[in-house]
């Protein structure tokens, strides 16, 4: 999956799951500060993601997640590293 993929992916659960404006989620889109995106909320973001992988994440790889560009950025790592 292309990070552009991934990009549109999250879009769709950052809108169907919190109901955050498409305009409003941009790469640079910081989750807590531009997108009211708190700790709880970002574990059903995990949880959402999970399918992505078809595999268990674990929720330490994305302690260094701010943006929306950061969450692309690790689930394409995890992805290339399960292939």
């Amino acid at each position: 999956m292309t990070k552009n993929e991934l990009f549109e992916r999250i879009s769709s659960i950052l809108h169907d799951t919190f109901e955050i404006d498409r305009k409003r989620i941009i790469p640079e889109a910081q989750l807590h500060g531009d997108l009211d995106i708190d700790s709880i909320d970002a574990v059903d973001l995990i949880v959402q993601l999970k399918p992505l992988m078809g595999a268990r994440l674990q929720p330490d790889a994305f302690k260094s997640v701010r943006t929306v560009q950061d969450v692309v950025d690790v689930l394409h790592g995890l992805i290339r590293e399960a292939a």
